[in-house]
């Protein structure tokens, strides 16, 4: 017995030690490390730190928040994330249960013939051919528990557990990122919604001042004021128009297909919400961004990057520990014998203990071959954190860069519609009083239309430019918040004071 506890403690003691590297959190990037503020970053943003949840609220608009709840609350690749994130939850429990012995119970009835043996003859060396009366016949039954249990002398299951905890925690900084994705999906599809409907307003205000145009032509071409070619080159101008707005109208048809499928509903579903027009929502007049050291801490993308690296690290323990001896215990308790009976008399308890030692000497460079292979999978997992840095870096100063361009561009674009609105109005008024063409007055209202749709355009580009630098700063995950979200929009006339 003094023999068998020492088999027993041994184990333990020696269990205390680990192999394989310990985290050690991050690698520095070196040149890689962003600076202390963004580069491309203007007087319209702020280095104030963004709400994280809920950022499309900042834009004002109930229709698009309305969508957003819908999206996030019913869209499979929320249930995909969520389902991966259970998965690997479960593995963690199983890594912490492998560390514990395996019992069972166990029920066994053996019967056996066989002629030509005496089963209860005391020699039972064959030296002497048994009588035809010889006892060829077994019966024999048993009921017990039955135990297994390895201890982890080199801190394998250790690294295990390490492993499944970080992956564990990739996956549920992988649910957060699909919620950054899909949140800024349904807001870019939205506005080019909105953008499409408005367009297509614009498309059918430009058809009707051409059609008079084209009537105006015809009317002149019959008084022998202008030649025939007038009249075709208003129709191509109708032509065009149309053609443009059968696109557009096409184009409303896949925005809104593409919205009701992000909100986990039927193309269709969502056409009675959508489809009386709204105009484009407008972003804040200064726009929360905080610093790139707080981007880095924020994304979630980032964020599982670097769980992974850790998973990736503690696998070097895992390959390492095959190196060393395996020691494991099986256990029997049991009751039984030659007959039912014997089953409940407790005279024939019966009990073995199996100590096993494992330790592969010669395996022809097999663990190491493991071990070097984990080692350049952890090296893959830094250089892949290392990338996706630099990739969340660029977006947001890509879409810094964006918004501060579509910005001077609503301002120039909004100028001219100014410029455009006032020149026809003076139009109007000349050709009130019979000083210019009835020609003149329906070329006037196609450049103030045409001023207006490009300024809409513009609004759009710079609202959907506004959402790339929420996606890039990783937000829309967190829980709901009040903080920041009750911004006033940009008008037109604020953003040509503001540049």
């Amino acid at each position: 017995m003094t023999n068998f506890r020492g088999l027993v403690l041994a184990p333990l003691l020696l269990g205390g030690c680990v192999v394989g590297p310990d985290y050690a959190g991050p690698p520095g990037l070196g040149r890689a490390a962003p600076q202390s503020k963004f580069v491309r970053q203007t007087a319209s943003t702020s280095t104030n730190d963004p709400a994280v949840a809920e950022w499309w609220t900042a834009l004002q608009d109930p229709v698009l928040n309305e969508l957003e709840r819908r999206a996030l609350a019913a869209n499979p690749s929320i249930d995909v994330a969520q389902a991966r994130l259970r998965q690997a939850r479960a593995s963690v429990r199983q890594e912490r249960a492998n560390r514990f012995p395996k019992a069972g119970a166990q029920a066994t009835g053996i019967f056996a013939d066989l002629p030509g043996i005496d089963l209860q003859s005391a020699q039972g060396n064959g030296a002497t051919p048994p009588s035809q009366d010889a006892d060829s016949s077994l019966q024999f039954f048993n009921l017990g528990l039955n135990a297994n249990w390895e201890i982890d002398l080199a801190g394998g299951q250790i690294r295990k557990i390490e492993s499944a905890n970080a992956l564990a925690a990739a996956a549920s900084y992988n649910a957060a990122d699909a919620h950054v994705q899909l949140a800024a999906d349904v807001a870019q599809s939205y506005t080019n919604l909105r953008d499409r409907q408005q367009r297509a307003a614009a498309l059918r205000g430009g058809l009707d001042l051409q059609k008079q145009q084209l009537g105006l032509a015809r009317q002149r071409f019959q008084q022998g004021t202008v030649p025939a070619f007038a009249i075709g080159q208003a129709n191509r101008a109708i032509q065009a128009t149309n053609g443009d707005l059968a696109t557009a109208e096409a184009e409303i048809g896949i925005y809104l297909n593409a919205l009701a499928v992000l909100a986990g509903e039927a193309p269709g579903r969502l056409d009675s919400l959508l489809a009386v027009p709204r105009d484009v929502p407008l972003p804040p007049q200064v726009v929360a961004i905080g610093d790139p050291a707080s981007l880095l801490r924020r994304r979630p993308d980032i964020r599982a990057a670097e769980r992974n690296l850790a998973a990736t690290t503690a696998r070097i323990g895992v390959a390492e520990a095959a190196r060393f001896p395996k020691i494991s215990f099986m256990g029997i308790l049991g009751i039984g014998g030659t007959s039912v009976g014997d089953l409940v008399d407790l005279g024939n308890i019966s009990n073995i203990a199996v100590p096993q030692l494992q330790w592969g000497l010669l395996d022809f460079g097999r663990t190491s071959a493991q071990i070097t292979q984990a080692r350049a999978g952890r090296d893959e997992a830094e250089a892949q954190y290392r990338q996706l840095v630099l990739g969340a870096l660029q977006d947001a100063e890509n879409s810094l860069a964006r918004f501060a361009q579509q910005r001077r561009n609503v301002a120039a674009l909004a100028e001219i519609k100014r410029s455009a609105d006032e020149s026809d109005i003076l139009t109007q008024q000349r050709f009130q009083r019979q000083v210019i063409t009835r020609s003149d007055a329906l070329a006037s209202g196609r450049q103030k239309v045409l001023a207006a749709s490009n300024l809409q355009s513009a609004v759009a580009a710079l609202t959907a430019s506004y959402v790339a630098i929420q996606k890039s700063l990783g937000l829309g995950w967190g829980e709901p918040t009040d903080s920041s979200l009750g911004s006033t929009p940009l008008n037109t006339s604020e953003i040509i004071s503001k540049n």
